[in-house]
């Protein structure tokens, strides 16, 4: 983001129903569609190119709505339908609110709230003095901030300025922000009733129509506000992602998110007699961006050779650099740029001898490498390695190698055509601090990804999640 747009936008200015309700299954949906680009390759650039923004600028801000996973609920006592995306990277509950205008937000897909932001007239402000506001202005002093909100000197002495509303603040992804103020109300999740729900309402925003739902590990975070008022649903949380599709319109099921889930079901009987094995890795601290779910990446191997991460993949330092974000709101897996490329060298050395690159492709769609695919075109596996133990993930082939046909050359005819789906997240030396690689929602699909935040780890299993989802609806009723 040019220093001029940011300017610019800074010019412009629970109570639970059911206390013993242990687990809350909720719909994601994935409302990506075809008609709103060209072209496939259009499409594949549009979110590869967002996915590096939200990477580069993530080392030192909160993460962008890149995924097209949303979550609905209804606000206030007027049920307003709220559709937020549903963000791992971040910890802020936030929407338009009436008026909203939005600087260049033209032609970008999914904009439910855009059209018609909710009226929040009824809706408390939040006072200058909450640790809401505090956590909302980076835990800046309440004084500062009700001095910020025009409180009188002596009253700010004399500690009488608690009806002061919470100053304005700014929020800011890789690729868009926002200007707004925090308020509270009720909110509604499936069967659930939340009194006191505290969220951002946003009068403009830079390239940022939609609004977030934060899961992150931050005070303001829909975990965090869930679990002040039912530990049982805030300190545990999983979703299971139906695959992207893109080249293809088709109805897709939801992709299940379950609040509360437990030790016991864990494990269940699949096709074939197997059982479900959640594969567990260690969340680790990091003092700069507390928010964030960090990993520990001890690899990545292509078929039988790994190749080991680099340091700053492996842990965190005290400065908050290193470790890998696990991500529902980016799209594909970024990664340091030395790392990337013998990951790539890898794979092009088992891919490329038998099938032809295909240099226009990847200039179309920001992927690489991409291959012009023969009859029977044999991909190796892709496994990562994460820290803690034996704590490894066999990818799917479809979770990081993508195919299409193609017919952009009418000479050729159509051509089918495949492209590794990890991206280049630039050189290590001009990384500014934070996490050091992001683990996207592309090669998140097909696995039930948890978030235990009791025992601090980050686990894996693999799922049908169309499945999954019908399966719990039907135990649920």
């Amino acid at each position: 983001m040019t220093s001029t747009m940011l300017l610019l936008v800074l010019f412009i200015m629970l109570c639970i129903s059911h206390p013993s309700f242990q687990m809350l299954l909720l719909p994601l949906t994935h409302t990506l569609s075809q008609a709103q680009f060209n072209t496939t390759h259009h499409l594949l650039k549009s979110t590869s190119a967002r996915s590096a923004a939200r990477f580069r600028r993530q080392l030192s801000l909160p993460l962008s709505p890149g995924s097209d996973y949303t979550l609905s609920f209804n606000l206030g006592h007027q049920a307003q339908p709220i559709t937020l995306y549903m963000d791992t990277g971040s910890d802020l509950v936030w929407f338009p609110c009436a008026p909203f205008k939005c600087i260049l937000c033209e032609g970008k897909p999914n904009e439910p709230n855009a059209s018609s932001p909710p009226n929040i007239t009824r809706s408390v402000a939040v006072s200058c003095k909450s640790l809401a506001c505090s956590a909302a202005h980076n835990l800046a002093s309440s004084s500062d901030l009700c001095a910020m909100a025009r409180c009188p000197l002596e009253s700010i002495e004399t500690s009488e300025c608690g009806n002061f509303k919470c100053p304005p603040f700014y929020y800011a992804y890789g690729d868009g922000s926002l200007i707004a103020r925090l308020y509270r109300d009720s909110l509604a999740l499936s069967s659930l009733s939340l009194r006191n729900f505290t969220f951002g309402c946003a009068h403009t925003a830079l390239a940022e129509p939609t609004g977030v739902a934060g899961f992150g590990r931050g005070l303001l975070s829909l975990p965090a506000q869930l679990a002040t008022l039912s530990p049982h649903l805030g300190n545990r949380f999983s979703y299971c992602l139906v695959s992207h599709s893109f080249d293809s319109e088709r109805v897709r099921k939801p992709s299940p998110l379950i609040l509360g889930r437990y030790e016991e079901k864990e494990k269940e009987k699949i096709s074939g007699g197997g059982m479900v094995e959640f594969v567990y890795t260690p969340m680790l601290e990091n003092p700069k961006h507390p928010y964030f779910y960090i990993v520990s990446l001890t690899g990545i191997s292509v078929g039988k050779r790994t190749i080991p991460a680099p340091e700053m993949l492996r842990r965190v330092n005290h400065r908050g650099d290193g470790g890998v974000v696990v991500d529902s709101g980016t799209t594909f897996t970024m990664l340091p740029e030395g790392f990337y490329n013998s990951v790539v060298n890898e794979f092009d050395s088992r891919v490329g001898r038998v099938n032809q690159r295909a240099r226009k492709i990847e200039e179309k769609t920001g992927l690489a490498p991409c291959y012009y695919l023969n009859a029977v075109a044999e991909v190796p596996v892709v496994t990562l390695r994460f820290g803690g133990g034996n704590s490894s993930v066999v990818l799917p082939r479809k979770n990081y190698f993508y195919e299409f046909l193609d017919g952009s050359d009418e000479t050729k005819g159509k051509r089918r055509v495949g492209c590794l789906m990890l991206m280049n997240g630039g050189d290590e030396g001009e990384l500014s601090g934070g996490p050091g690689a992001t683990l996207g929602n592309y090669q998140q699909q097909g696995f039930e990804v948890v978030y235990d935040l009791e025992e601090k780890r980050v686990g894996f299993a693999k799922r049908h999640c169309a499945s999954l989802w019908e399966r719990l609806n039907r135990d649920k009723n």
